[in-house]
């Protein structure tokens, strides 16, 4: 991967640990990352950290982000109460690939609290070097736009 790509990050207490090896393996992809925390596992309220990195990625700031707490659930709940961003939620490689193929996902949301390093290695790999496949795609991301 490029060198200039930079992905912002955040957890919750419960995915500190996650996101420290996530961060170590967007490292080995020569990806920067800005950490948005937490930074420990002392308690925290995941939405404070998730609306950080949402703000960036609908903000246009970034391409990307991750966002991590036990579950990802409320990670991903959050996030996409914000416009432009897609965030899904991935357990496993083809949840990440599909997320990027057919809904054009901005954000990662992982379940930090069940996934070991390999896995979040499959996982966010795969997440980060997967493409949008377009066509039919296109055509059904614009109708997930929010109604006013």
């Amino acid at each position: 991967m490029s060198d200039n790509i930079i992905i912002p990050i955040a957890s919750d207490h419960a995915g500190y640990e996650a996101k420290e090896m996530v961060k170590k393996i967007l490292r080995e992809h020569d990806i920067t990352t800005i950490d948005y925390g937490t930074e420990s596992d002392e308690s925290v309220d995941y939405p404070d950290f998730a609306t950080l990195v949402a703000q960036a990625v609908n903000n246009g700031d970034h391409d990307m982000g991750i966002l991590i707490c036990a579950s990802g659930q409320g990670m991903c709940m959050t996030a996409n109460k914000y416009p432009r961003v897609r965030a899904a939620l991935a357990w496993n490689e083809e949840m990440a690939k599909i997320s990027r193929q057919h809904n054009k996902a901005n954000i990662l949301c992982l379940p930090g609290k069940y996934l070991n390093e390999d896995e979040l290695r499959t996982i966010v790999t795969s997440w980060i070097t997967t493409s949008f496949n377009g066509g039919r795609h296109q055509r059904r991301i614009e109708k997930i736009k929010i109604k006013e």
